[in-house]
């Protein structure tokens, strides 16, 4: 028989010099791997203390981190949001049987501003109480209160109610608009798009001071008053009117009053300044009216009429370039004593050249006071004249 050899049965030499150095660069390379890059395994890496805990279904950990949001702005906000309330305006129609059905008109906002004792005052637009035959003031905490109107005022926007002072909380702290600067952080609290989103907060900066923007009252297309404003881009929107514009210090510089709504001119809101609200709010308190010079006449802007009317009508001479002429005057009133007639053509009014009704009214409203002298330089049929008036109080 041959001999018959079978590898199976013979074990192979032990070979282990090289694998015991491969291994120890394996792990010398994993080391400097977690030195070098601390998420190479796939877990980040808190710096903060946390709590861990595992879930039943496995060892997944879940980390609860503990961050502190309270800034500046969220303190004000809580200071400040209860003084913001909601201001409901309720009006009465009458229906086809001529029975009244009362029904709300309209929401905005207002502010707590003062408490004396038996009662609390609150600031609004008086575009929000407009034609109002009840008004509803509705608190932070949904409450709803009857509220009483001391007074409103067309051309500044402004309206003073009151509530019972024990059924509100304290009022906001009074600021001053004076001192505003451009870029500075501001926040607008109200009820944008009614009381469905109260106490809504925005945050912007001052964008400018003392623009004018023109009001157009009896909606002819030609501007009655230019009201002096805060421009702010926090967004204010229809139902933010009468809400507060805050500084940093929590502290009111302006009641929110109107927005330009076109697609072109989105972030610019207006907010009327509380160094001007403030004399006019203190005027209705009190009062319940604002006291104006009186002249008594109705006046419309010569850039209206044709310029060949200039001359053919009126009678102008080709050196005057603007002022108002006279429609009719009120019998017994400051300018009828002064001997102003009808189609007469004013220049110049309190020493200041006068180009149209604004520059009239900016100086009898914002300029002048009741009892005060006046000169007045006129045109009639040609010839300039001059004549002085006193004004009245407006009735």
């Amino acid at each position: 028989m041959g001999y018959y050899s079978d590898d199976r049965d013979q074990k192979p030499k032990k070979s282990g010099g090289w694998f015991i150095p491969i291994l120890i660069g394996l792990a010398v390379g994993v080391l400097l791997m977690l030195v070098i890059y601390p998420n190479f395994t796939g877990k980040n890496v808190a710096l903060n203390d946390h709590n861990e805990t595992k879930t039943e279904q496995g060892n997944t950990t879940q980390k609860s981190v503990n961050i502190d949001v309270s800034t500046q702005i969220t303190d004000i906000v809580e200071r400040v949001s209860p003084a913001v309330v909601g201001v409901t305006n309720i009006q009465t129609r009458a229906d086809f049987w001529q029975e009244g059905e009362t029904s709300e008109a309209g929401t905005g906002s207002g502010v707590i501003y003062k408490k004396d004792g038996e009662y609390a005052y609150i600031v609004t637009n008086h575009h929000v109480v407009e034609n109002a035959d009840m008004l509803e003031v509705v608190l932070k905490d949904d409450t709803h209160l009857e509220a009483e109107l001391l007074g409103s005022d067309l051309f500044t926007d402004l309206a003073v109610l009151r509530v019972k002072a024990n059924q509100v909380g304290e009022p906001i702290e009074m600021g001053s608009s004076d001192n505003l600067k451009v870029g500075e952080p501001v926040i607008a609290i109200g009820n944008p798009l009614g009381l469905m989103f109260a106490g809504s907060v925005t945050q912007g900066i001052i964008s400018g001071k003392q623009r004018t923007i023109p009001q157009d009252f009896n909606q002819d297309g030609r501007p009655d008053w230019q009201a002096e404003v805060i421009q702010t881009d926090a967004a204010i929107n229809p139902g933010n009117s009468g809400g507060a514009l805050i500084n940093m210090g929590g502290q009111l510089i302006g009641i929110n009053s109107m927005k330009i709504s076109q697609n072109i001119a989105q972030g610019i809101g207006f907010a009327i300044p509380i160094d001007i609200a403030q004399p006019i709010i203190n005027e209705l308190e009190e009062t319940g009216t604002v006291k104006r010079p009186f002249l008594g006449v109705e006046i419309y802007s010569l850039e209206e009429v044709p310029k060949v009317e200039w001359k053919n009508t009126l009678n102008l001479p080709e050196s005057v370039e603007g002022g108002i002429y006279i429609w009719s005057i009120e019998p017994l009133s400051p300018a009828d004593q002064a001997g102003l007639k009808r189609l007469d053509v004013i220049t110049e009014f309190a020493g200041k050249p006068v180009l149209n009704t604004l520059d009239l009214r900016k100086s009898l409203y914002q300029e002048l006071k009741i009892g005060d002298e006046v000169s007045i330089v006129y045109y009639r049929d040609g010839k300039r004249m001059e004549t002085k008036v006193t004004l009245s109080e407006q009735k």
